[in-house]
């Protein structure tokens, strides 16, 4: 069986590996999940490593291609804390202060050779992360279960992944992040 074959499609954003015993993360799964990253709407594409959304420990793959926005948001209700561990290509790790403004202090850089390796975000952090480069992937670790109703609270303060503002907004962040850390 090809390592396609062992995906199942959970929705337009995610696939679930469905493996028996142990899965390997491979550049060739890196390459595939790239390339649905790339034909997603979203610029965007997970795969679930955890068997559902019960599990205690939700791991997953989520590749992003730059342009993706992923609306600030926690985890506070119940608290989380999230680890983003870099694969492939360089993501911005943007932290932000109760009223909105962008924690420049922590900002992290995750690139396998200029940067951070991984991140881990405290629960309760308002956070956003957005790809550098072409056909980044990091694996994703949190607390589960996985409630869509309750995963996370988006910034009220950020515009929603679908308003008009939500590229220029992006865009303003990756020049703050830009100048913050490359200096």
């Amino acid at each position: 069986m090809t390592i396609k074959g062992t995906f199942e499609r959970l929705s337009g954003l995610a696939t679930i590996s469905r493996h028996k015993t142990a899965f390997a993360v491979t550049p060739e799964v890196i390459r595939i999940k790239s390339q649905e990253a790339q034909l997603n709407p979203r610029k965007r594409e997970i795969l679930a490593l955890h068997r559902g959304e019960t599990d205690a420990l939700q791991r997953m793959l989520n590749a992003v291609q730059p342009g993706s926005y992923v609306r600030p948001h926690r985890h506070l209700c119940p608290p989380k804390a999230e680890l983003l561990i870099i694969l492939s290509g360089a993501m911005a790790f943007v932290p932000f202060r109760d009223d909105g403004s962008p924690d420049t202090q922590t900002f992290t850089l995750l690139h396998p050779t200029r940067g951070s390796l991984a991140v881990d975000c405290r629960e309760g952090i308002w956070h956003t992360f957005f790809a550098l480069e072409p056909d980044t992937v990091v694996c994703e670790v949190k607390a589960g279960p996985y409630d869509p109703a309750a995963d996370k609270e988006f910034a009220p303060w950020a515009p929603a992944e679908d308003a008009p503002d939500a590229a220029s907004y992006l865009a303003s962040l990756e020049q703050v992040f830009r100048a913050c850390v490359t200096g």
